[in-house]
């Protein structure tokens, strides 16, 4: 008999004008029920199922698969547009488009493991707890920027 594996993440997200916009993703996957006897291999089969749920959620957040239609709008936006909306979810009176913020760095993410491994520190769980992400590839570049200077300083302050 297969097991049911479902996996599942939301996220919403403060916009100006107290507004806000959110994603929900839902996995669902049948795998072979011989991985119950085997825990490490049922774990990492969970783990790549929350990794690409998670990856999907961050694209919804961030407007759908990134591709573009012709007039600027994300194709596939589902979110309703406002009188004001500039495309991107947020309505601002000055009509421009803003960015989506850019990812960390490959080195970002490369000192956040050395940075938290010397510290012994459990970066999967400070990520959850202060900024709501799984993985280090999750933060924004001034996301990562930030976590780094305070993990620095508070090494500096015990004497690393």
């Amino acid at each position: 008999m297969p097991l049911r594996l479902n996996v599942g993440l939301s996220r919403k997200v403060g916009e100006a004008n107290y507004s806000s916009r959110g994603a929900n993703v839902n996995v669902e996957l049948e795998v072979d029920s011989s991985l119950v006897s085997e825990p490490a291999k049922l774990q990492e089969r969970i783990r790549q199922l929350f990794g690409l749920v998670r990856m999907s959620l961050a694209e919804e957040l961030n407007g759908g698969s990134g591709c573009q239609s012709g007039n600027g709008h994300n194709a596939g936006n589902d979110r309703g547009q406002r009188d004001n909306d500039n495309g991107n979810g947020r309505g601002y009176d000055t009509g421009q488009r803003s960015n989506p913020p850019r990812p960390a760095t490959t080195s970002q993410v490369k000192a956040l493991f050395a940075i938290t491994k010397s510290q012994r520190l459990n970066l999967n769980q400070l990520l959850r707890e202060r900024f709501r992400v799984g993985k280090p590839e999750d933060l924004t570049i001034k996301e990562a920027s930030q976590l780094i200077d305070q993990l620095k300083n508070s090494e500096d302050r015990r004497g690393g």
